[in-house]
């Protein structure tokens, strides 16, 4: 078997063990988990010796001396409704984790607080409420799963009154909370039942844009460096800012946003972005009604002038770190998770950061090409599914099953743009304890290197048509769109990542595009144009359809010979926009569809359909768009497929160039072929499918090398036969989630 290209998380205790699976699995690598320490024989066994570093976190010395210091965020309080006329109290700390977050009293509260009239969504004067310290609360130890001791001091809340409130309007605070307990300690808390050990110590965060905290930094990574000398790879995980976690009063998650800058918030930040951009920013800011600037929201000026002036400040602070480390020596990784906001590494600061690699999670194919395609960086490295943590390893888990589905997953984006290297995380000692596990494990890492020796380490050819994805985030969130939480499912959302991972696996070059581009010319090359999304989403575009601009480019666009594809609510209207234009979806021309929002009832509908279209030639099914929308009716264009609910397929003719409509997309592998064969139809390419490599069976991919070697993937956990055009007349056979080579 080949050697190296693998990571493996290794601990204090087993080193028998240890010896026997390095010579077992060949890894060049070792690393430590967040929990466990590198045994002394480490450096003996691999080429390198991986440690995970925290640079705003871990010295409990230096946060609890410096309390003021802490890492801060917005947070918004309960909703409350005034009863009466008389004095309204509010407790800002209610419905949130107690040993989380403490609100922060000292600041100039009438400056870094606000209280906001719901009803009428005006602010309430400073002068109209006041703030106090709560009264003292009992700690319910067990809900909040916490070992007990003087960290706990922290934990307080505050009391807003406001004086004169206006009779049953609803009321919010706005208010900064101090962070007393890192995200991702809660996290590991929670599941691997930290609170049982005694000797563990909860982590308080603590922030460079305070400069004494900046200061400490520098020097604690010097001493690090000094006194680790077997330690080849340093991986900051990550560097300064935890997307947004928060934790409810029961100590389940609250509120997860993967993109969330709420947590990237002090007093030295304001000011400093005061003076840089020229105006302040409220509390209102961040909070956005609750809605805390999630991805789905089309971002507001403001918020993308937060997210540049922290990406800026992050990149030149990480970038001295990352020096350092250089300067000693050693390498420096940056994992994408945990602490990586401002280190978005698609953002145009992230370059200068000079990092040589970057280590993520990999829960699907769209993660996978999220770390694979990222540029700037020697090499990449994905940490596979699962964790060896005990929520998986244990007697009811399934680790097998649970690695077979992120290596499948993987695997479909990895034929495409491999990863340089892989790797798994967590506790050793509990993934022994699982031998199947190990067997699996060692197959995985097989096919992983044969992925770079036969194809003598080059890409596979793509198809000449080249596909941009449009939204309101455009290349920042390359590989991200509709994502939550990393690679989680949500059932509003599955539809539209299932385009995502669709195009993660294909043979198609992808761009990522924002709505300003297209304006400014963005689509000269690209062949098909995607947007999906549900309406008055960033994805779908809300407010930026209202541009005619942008409606007129995209329009041009198709006329002269371009392709578009609709999924969802693609380009809808406000309410009232719509009201005005008579059309739900801006571009309902081009796609030959619109959907109805009741206005339109008295008008009769009488919908082209066909039977048999080139897009659906493969499927052996009825289409099965996933959470599918109602009330969408064809005017133009032609249905291809339908429900009681409405319209779920169509294709439209416009001027020079063509348009598919799908209602949703989820991924499976008959709606992947779907979108593969749509791209060739909105690109009017569809006389060159015959030619293209593929396999008539959709569950075979293909990926064909320049060095003549062609790769035939089976993505099911079925046995699979199909014949490739250009390849071979004969049938191929490739058993359950297994890959053959064919010249």
């Amino acid at each position: 078997m080949d050697s190296g290209r693998l990571t493996l998380p290794i601990e204090e205790g087993m080193d028998s063990q240890i010896r026997e699976l390095v010579a077992r699995l060949k890894p060049d690598a070792v690393r430590n988990s967040d929990g466990t320490a590198l045994p002394a024989l480490a450096k003996e066994l691999v080429d390198k010796v991986y440690a995970t570093y925290f640079p705003s976190r871990g010295d409990h010395g230096w946060s609890r001396a410096h309390p003021d210091q802490r890492v801060h965020q917005y947070l918004m309080s309960r909703r409350k409704v005034a009863g009466s006329n008389e004095a309204l109290q509010i407790d800002v700390m209610e419905g949130y984790f107690a040993q989380q977050f403490a609100p922060e009293l000292e600041c100039d509260l009438a400056k870094y607080w606000q209280v906001i009239d719901r009803t009428t969504g005006r602010e309430v004067p400073p002068s109209g409420w006041s703030v106090a310290p709560a009264p003292a609360r009992p700690i319910d130890r067990e809900a909040e799963a916490a070992n007990s001791g003087p960290e706990d001091a922290e934990s307080a809340s505050a009391i807003v009154t406001i004086a004169s409130p206006e009779l049953l309007h609803e009321y919010t605070v706005n208010f900064l909370a101090r962070q007393i307990w890192d995200s991702t300690q809660i996290y590991n808390y929670l599941t691997n039942d930290w609170a049982s050990d005694p000797t563990r110590k909860k982590d308080k965060t603590y922030d460079p844009a305070y400069a004494q905290t900046w200061q400490f930094m520098q020097k604690a990574l010097k001493e690090w460096l000094d006194e680790h000398p077997e330690v080849d790879v340093v991986r900051f995980t990550t560097f300064f800012y935890h997307f947004t976690l928060v934790f409810g009063e029961d100590a389940r998650e609250k509120y997860v946003d993967w993109f969330g800058y709420s947590a990237a918030v002090s007093v030295p930040a304001l000011q400093a972005f005061e003076k840089e951009k020229g105006y302040a920013l409220r509390p209102e800011d961040f909070v956005d009604a609750g809605y805390y600037n999630s991805p789905f929201r089309p971002p507001k000026a403001h918020f993308l002038d937060w997210i540049d002036f922290v990406s800026k400040q992050v990149a030149d602070k990480a970038k001295t770190l990352v020096k350092t480390t250089h300067d000693a020596g050693r390498e420096a990784m940056m994992f994408l998770g945990d602490n990586w906001i401002g280190t978005e590494p698609y953002g145009k600061y992230f370059p200068d950061i000079e990092l040589d690699a970057v280590v993520g999670s990999v829960g699907n194919a769209a993660t996978c090409r999220m770390i694979s395609d990222i540029p700037g960086v020697r090499y990449t490295e994905g940490r596979f599914l699962p964790y060896f943590f005990p929520d998986v390893f244990n007697p009811e888990g399934d680790p097998v099953g649970e690695a077979n589905e992120s290596w499948l997953g993987a695997r479909r984006a990895i034929i495409r743009n491999p990863l340089d290297r892989m790797g798994y995380g967590g506790y050793l000692s509990l993934a022994m304890q699982h031998p199947d596990f190990i067997d699996r494990v060692e197959q995985i890492v097989a096919e992983f290197r044969s992925l770079h020796s036969v194809t003598d380490g080059q890409r596979p050819l793509n198809s000449p048509i080249k596909v941009g994805i449009v939204n309101a985030w455009g290349a920042l969130r390359s590989w991200q769109t509709h994502m939550v939480a990393h690679a989680l499912h949500y059932r509003e959302a599955y539809s539209y990542v299932g385009v995502i991972e669709a195009l993660a696996r294909l043979p198609f070059e992808v761009q990522f595009l924002s709505f300003a581009d297209v304006v400014d010319g963005a689509l000269e090359g690209v062949d098909v144009v995607i947007n999906a999304g549900s309406a008055g989403t960033a994805f779908s575009g809300g407010p930026a359809w209202e541009d005619p601009k942008l409606v007129v480019a995209m329009r041009e666009f198709v006329a002269r010979g371009g392709g578009f594809i609709g999924v969802g609510e693609p380009t809808a209207l406000t309410a009232a926009a719509a009201g005005r234009t008579g059309a739900t979806f801006a571009l309902s021309d081009v796609l030959g569809v619109d959907r109805e929002r009741d206005w339109s009832l008295s008008t009769d509908k009488y919908p082209r359909r066909a039977e048999d279209h080139f897009i659906t030639a493969d499927l052996s099914a009825p289409f099965a768009p996933g959470e599918a929308i109602n009330g969408v009716f064809a005017t133009t264009g032609t249905s291809l497929a339908h429900t009681e609910g409405g319209l779920i397929l169509a294709v439209n003719q416009y001027f020079a160039g063509r348009a598919v409509y799908a209602s949703g997309l989820a991924y499976s592998i008959p709606n992947a072929r779907l979108l593969h064969r749509a791209l060739y139809w909105a690109a009017g390419a569809e006389e060159q499918w015959a030619c293209s490599g593929v396999s008539d069976n959709p569950a075979l991919e293909v990926a064909h090398y320049p060095n003549g070697k062609v790769l035939v993937a089976n993505i099911s956990n079925t046995d699979q036969s199909g014949t490739i055009s250009t390849v071979s007349k004969e049938a191929i056979t490739v058993p359950s989630m297994q890959v053959k080579w064919v010249k």
